[in-house]
C-alpha cells in the first residue's frame, strides 16, 4: 500500500509540474522574445522543413531526445505531432519501451504518463499496441555471435549479469520486437545515445543503424535536428566519434 501510494503521489508531483511546465512555455513570448523567434524562424520554420529527414523521422528523433532527458514540457505537443506525422501508436509503445533499456526505466515511465493522456484522447486504445510477447523478427545469428564473442571476450569474465542480459533481454528479444522496423530501433538508440552524452557507444550503434539501413547523410541529418534539442555542446560531443565511424567503414 505504501509503494502505491508513493507511486501515485510521484504521478500527481509529475502531472503537476508538467502543467507548470506547460504554463512557462505558454508564456515564453513574454519572458524571452528572442527565444520565441528563434522558435519560429529557425526550429519551425527552417529545421522541420529541411529535406534530410521527413517529419516522421524528424518526430521520433525528437521524442526520443526528449524522453531520454525526461522533458516534460515539451512532450505532449511532440508526441501528438509525431502521431500526426505519421508515427503510429504501436511504434511509440516500442519506443519508449526500448528505451527504458537505453535511457533508464524512470525516464521511461514518465514518458507513459504523457504518451497515457495523448492515447486517451485521441480514443488509442491497447487492441492498437503492440503485445507483450509477439512473433520476433530473425535473428542474424552471424552478426549476433560475432558481436556476443566480442562483448564476451572484454567484460564476461568480470561482469557476466550485463553481458547475459544483454545478449539475452536486447539483442535476443527487444531489437527483434515487429513493432519498430530495426532502422528506426537505431534511429532512436543513436539519438538517445547524443542527448544523454554517451558518445562512447555510438560507433556501434552507428554502424549498426547503417546496417539496418540508415544513411549516413540520414544521421548527420539527425544531429543537426538534435544540436537544437540536446544543445550545442552534446552535439558536437558527438560530431568527432560519428565522424570517425563513417571513415572507418568499409566502403560499398
Amino acid at each position: 500500500m505504501k509503494l502505491i501510494a508513493l507511486t501515485l503521489a510521484s504521478l500527481s508531483l509529475f502531472a503537476s509540474s508538467t502543467a507548470q511546465a506547460t504554463e512557462a512555455r505558454d508564456d515564453v513570448g513574454a519572458v524571452a522574445p528572442a527565444l520565441e523567434k528563434y522558435k519560429q524562424s529557425i526550429l519551425l520554420g527552417d529545421l522541420w522543413k529541411r529535406p534530410g529527414l521527413n517529419p516522421r523521422d524528424r518526430s521520433i528523433v525528437t521524442l526520443a531526445a526528449l524522453i531520454t532527458r525526461n522533458q516534460a514540457a515539451e512532450m505532449s505537443d511532440y508526441l501528438n505531432l509525431a502521431l500526426d506525422n505519421g508515427v503510429k501508436p504501436s511504434e511509440i509503445s516500442e519506443i519508449i519501451t526500448h528505451l527504458a533499456f537505453y535511457a533508464g526505466w524512470g525516464n521511461a515511465m514518465a514518458a507513459i504518463v504523457v504518451a497515457k493522456d495523448a492515447f486517451a484522447a485521441r480514443k488509442i486504445t491497447a487492441e492498437q499496441l503492440p503485445p507483450a510477447s509477439p512473433t520476433l523478427l530473425v535473428l542474424n545469428e552471424a552478426a549476433e555471435a560475432d558481436r556476443r564473442k566480442r562483448v564476451g571476450d572484454l567484460f564476461g569474465a568480470v561482469f557476466p549479469g550485463v553481458v547475459q542480459y544483454t545478449t539475452d533481454a536486447l539483442f535476443r528479444d527487444l531489437w527483434l520486437r515487429p513493432g519498430l522496423a530495426p532502422r528506426d530501433r537505431s534511429l532512436v538508440t543513436v539519438s538517445a545515445l547524443v542527448a544523454s552524452g554517451q558518445v562512447a557507444q555510438l560507433t556501434g550503434h552507428v554502424n549498426i543503424g547503417m546496417n539496418n539501413g540508415l544513411t549516413q547523410d540520414e544521421i548527420a541529418e539527425a544531429l543537426t535536428h538534435l544540436a537544437f534539442y540536446v544543445g550545442w555542446p552534446n552535439v558536437f560531443s558527438a560530431m568527432p566519434v560519428v565522424k570517425g565511424a563513417f571513415e572507418k567503414r568499409p566502403k560499398p
